[in-house]
């Protein structure tokens, strides 16, 4: 494939994608349904919905830990149910889970993050330059010799993601990956994957219930009942005129306060997602008073 074909063709390519859990027996769920999506290189995209909208379930479906049950996705042209692609697919789109717990085998941070490049038989200079690379992009650097289980939540989800980095994805998918943390654990997984995109270039995908964290991606993709109520930008998503309770979703609290000044006179921007622009536009005010 040349350059030029490679940049414009969707990393992630998803054509009419159904998944059905027990398919076939009488109490089989369809998660996923007739879905259409394509992720672009370089995108931070987020996908938000209710409990049982099928957000993990397509999540899965991006590296082949499910295969559809119709339709066909393609992981950089790739077709994810062909044997003979998946392990290059499985290296494309690397996964971060909920519990970070489940994720560390090892007894220090540096370790860890070599555990796949070891299996592998990466040769030792590359290895040490990966784990190097990697630590510092999420932060962790000062932390090598730490043991992980001493680590806080947000740490060790850091470590985690270093440890898919390291195996140089193009594409990391972080399936409800800040779950479980506190809001400052959350706020540095949120930070490392922006990073990530920004100044790496890497495509991120963010499976999330939190819409604070929504509103930092690029895109967001919302699913109701298995299928895909809404795509556009935050500003589109929570602008006002998307009816998001009915899909299960609220705005952020940044943006229903901003909504609750606006009501009550306050010359303020719709859709607001962003704290600091709030807080600009109303000091913007005060000072123009």
């Amino acid at each position: 494939m040349d350059m030029k074909a490679r940049k414009t063709t969707p990393l992630i390519d998803m054509r009419g994608v159904s998944f059905v859990y027990r398919k076939g027996e009488p109490e089989e769920v369809v998660a996923v349904r007739d879905v259409d999506m394509q992720i672009h290189r370089g995108e931070f995209v987020a996908v938000v919905g209710a409990n049982g909208s099928g957000k993990s379930t397509l999540a899965k479906l991006t590296n082949a830990l499910l295969l559809p049950t119709e339709g066909k996705v393609f992981v950089d042209g790739m077709q994810t149910d062909l044997r003979e692609h998946l392990w290059d697919v499985r290296r494309t789109v690397g996964m971060v889970f909920q519990n970070p717990d489940n994720q560390l085998v090892s007894t220090t941070v540096e370790q860890e993050v070599a555990f796949g490049l070891e299996n592998l038989g990466i040769p030792t200079e590359d290895m040490h330059r990966r784990v190097d690379k990697v630590l510092t992009e999420v932060g962790m650097a000062d932390s090598r010799d730490q043991e992980p289980h001493n680590l806080s939540g947000g740490q060790k989800q850091r470590v985690a993601i270093a440890s898919v980095l390291a195996m140089e994805p193009a594409c990391l998918v972080l399936d409800e990956a800040t779950s479980m943390l506190d809001p400052q654990g959350r706020a540095d997984v949120m930070e490392a994957a922006r990073f990530l995109t920004e100044d790496r270039g890497l495509t991120v995908v963010c499976i999330t219930h939190f819409m604070d964290e929504a509103a930092e991606a690029d895109r967001i993709v919302a699913l109701k009942e298995g299928q895909i109520a809404a795509d556009g930008s935050p500003e589109d998503i929570f602008g006002g005129g998307l009816d998001l309770e009915s899909i299960g979703l609220q705005a952020p609290a940044v943006t229903r306060l901003a909504e609750n000044l606006r009501a009550d006179g306050l010359s303020l921007s719709a859709g607001m997602t962003d704290s600091e622009q709030l807080v600009g536009e109303i000091c913007r005010l005060y000072l123009n008073r």
